[in-house]
């Protein structure tokens, strides 16, 4: 599936993605979601937290009220996309779901 270093080739990326419906590639895979209410971003956000540890991969992150920016890349393969940040996106994807937060891709700036 992947180049040498982890790194995906576009290809693979596409097919990825099918797998991700709430993400998108934007200079690394990039999402916005939307919780109900504040506190239930800030959930989110510690899930994300405890992911990262156990993953020793960590996202960009931005909080606003109740919605949190995330964007992927593997910075020790050049800021490219890897498998590391699919695997990352696909844990972060259940954890949002299991608290009734919506992708909201489109409001990712730039996309």
């Amino acid at each position: 599936m992947a180049e040498h270093g982890g790194q995906l080739t576009r290809a693979d990326l596409d097919a990825a993605l099918q797998k991700l419906p709430g993400w998108r590639y934007q200079e690394g895979l990039v999402t916005v979601y939307k919780t109900p209410t504040a506190a239930l971003a800030l959930d989110l956000i510690a899930a994300i937290g405890q992911i990262a540890e156990q993953q020793n991969h960590h996202p960009d992150l931005e909080w606003r009220y109740n919605r949190v920016f995330l964007r992927y890349v593997s910075h020790d393969a050049g800021g490219q996309v890897t498998e590391r940040d699919i695997a990352a996106a696909g844990a972060v994807s259940e954890a949002a779901a299991g608290i009734g937060a919506a992708a909201q891709p489109e409001r990712y700036p730039g996309v």
